[in-house]
C-alpha cells in the first residue's frame, strides 16, 4: 500500500525543522542516559522509579507469538511505561521480502498485530508500521497489513518514495554524519523496533541495530562508503529504539537475510528497552552459521557497547525468562 497524500502535510518539513526534529528526539532519548552517566562518575546514587528493582534489563518469553509479544512487554512493566496517551508511535518490523511468515526473512504478522494493540490500548495517537523494503512493497507488506487492518487502514506502510524522507544530522556519527530519514519518524514520540531475528552475510546478524536501515532511502552507501558495522552504530545513535521487541519465533540462523536457509524455531520473543542487550541476547541464545556465538563476536554490537549506547555485558543485567502454558 503506498502512503497516502492525505496522511502527511502538503509539505514535508524543511532543513531547519528537521534539524529542530532531530536534536528534540536525540535529546529525549539521550538525556536520561547521560544524567546517569554524570551521576556514576560523580558517586551520586539517583533513586529508581518505584518498581524498578522488580523490571527486567530484558525479557525472554517463549510460547504462542502473540501471548508471548504481549507478556515479554508485561515484563518490563507493560506498554504504558514506552507509550503514553497522545503519542505518535512508529513501529519497524522487518518487512523487506515477500516470503512466507516460516521462512523467517520478515517479522510475523502476530507479533507486529500485538504491538500495535498494545499501543492502541495505552492510548497512541497515531500509529505507523514503516519499513522501506528491499523488493517490491505492495507484496512485502501485504501479510502485516492485514493482521493491521482490524485497527484500521493505513497503519502499515511501504515508504518508497524519496519525498517521504528529510535529511537529518548524525551529531555523534563518526563515519556517517547525515542521512535522508523517513521524516514521520523525526517527529515520533515512541519508536519500536521489531525485527525478525536472522543471521545477514554482510552484518552477522540482522536484529534491531541493523534494521534501522529500512528507516533511510540510501542504505546503499552504508555498505559502498562506509564500514558497514560503524555506520550501524552511527544510525543507531540517531535512530535509538524506545523499545526493542525481536521475534524469534522463528530464526533464520543461515542465509539471511533473504534466505532460504535452515530456520529454527525456538518459539521465543525477547523484549528489552536497551537495543544492544536486546540484539545481544538474540545473539547469545541461539545458534548462527551451525555454531554458538558471543555478542561481541558480532562488530557493530561490540561497537555499539563501547560507545555507551546499551549493554552487551548479559552477565551483569537482569534477564527474567518465562515458558507460556
Amino acid at each position: 500500500m503506498k502512503i497516502q497524500d492525505r496522511h502527511y502535510p502538503p509539505s514535508a518539513p524543511g532543513p531547519d525543522e528537521v534539524e529542530r526534529l532531530s536534536r528534540r528526539v536525540f535529546l529525549k532519548r539521550n538525556t536520561g542516559l547521560a544524567l546517569w552517566t554524570a551521576a556514576l562518575c560523580c558517586g551520586i546514587k539517583l533513586p529508581r522509579p518505584a518498581g524498578a528493582a522488580e523490571i527486567p534489563d530484558i525479557a525472554v518469553v517463549r510460547g504462542e507469538r502473540g501471548a508471548a509479544t504481549r507478556a515479554a512487554v508485561d515484563l518490563l512493566g507493560g506498554m504504558q511505561r514506552f507509550v503514553q496517551p497522545g503519542h505518535k508511535v512508529i513501529v519497524k518490523p522487518n518487512m523487506s521480502f515477500a516470503g512466507r511468515p516460516e521462512d523467517a526473512t520478515d517479522t510475523h504478522p502476530d507479533v507486529v498485530r500485538e504491538i500495535v494493540t498494545m499501543c492502541k490500548e495505552a492510548g497512541a495517537r497515531r500509529i505507523r508500521v514503516l519499513d522501506h523494503p528491499l523488493r517490491r512493497g505492495e507484496r512485502c507488506i501485504e501479510g502485516i497489513r492485514e493482521a493491521c487492518e482490524v485497527h484500521g487502514e493505513n497503519i502499515v506502510q511501504a515508504v518508497s518514495n524519496k519525498r517521504f524522507y528529510q535529511t537529518a544530522k548524525i551529531d555523534q556519527g563518526r563515519q556517517m554524519k547525515s542521512t535522508d530519514v523517513i521524516w514521520e519518524v523525526l517527529e515520533a514520540d515512541v519508536l519500536i523496533a521489531a525485527p525478525v531475528a536472522k543471521s545477514h552475510s554482510s552484518a552477522g546478524v540482522s536484529l534491531s541495530m541493523k534494521g534501522m536501515m529500512g528507516l533511510i532511502w540510501n542504505r546503499g552507501i552504508m555498505h559502498s562508503r562506509y564500514d558497514l558495522h560503524e555506520s550501524i552504530v552511527d544510525l543507531a545513535s540517531l535512530l535509538k529504539p524506545d523499545l526493542v521487541v525481536v521475534d524469534a519465533s522463528r530464526v533464520l540462523s543461515t542465509n539471511g537475510p533473504g534466505g532460504p536457509g535452515r530456520v529454527l524455531r525456538p518459539d521465543t520473543i525477547i523484549a528489552s528497552p536497551d537495543m544492544v542487550a536486546a540484539d545481544a541476547q538474540a545473539v547469545a541464545m541461539f545458534e548462527w552459521y551451525g555454531r554458538k556465538l558471543s555478542p561481541r563476536n558480532v562488530k557493530h554490537i561490540r561497537i555499539a557497547h563501547d560507545r555507551g549506547l546499551g549493554r552487551m555485558d548479559l552477565d551483569n543485567l537482569r534477564v527474567k525468562q518465562i515458558q507460556l502454558g
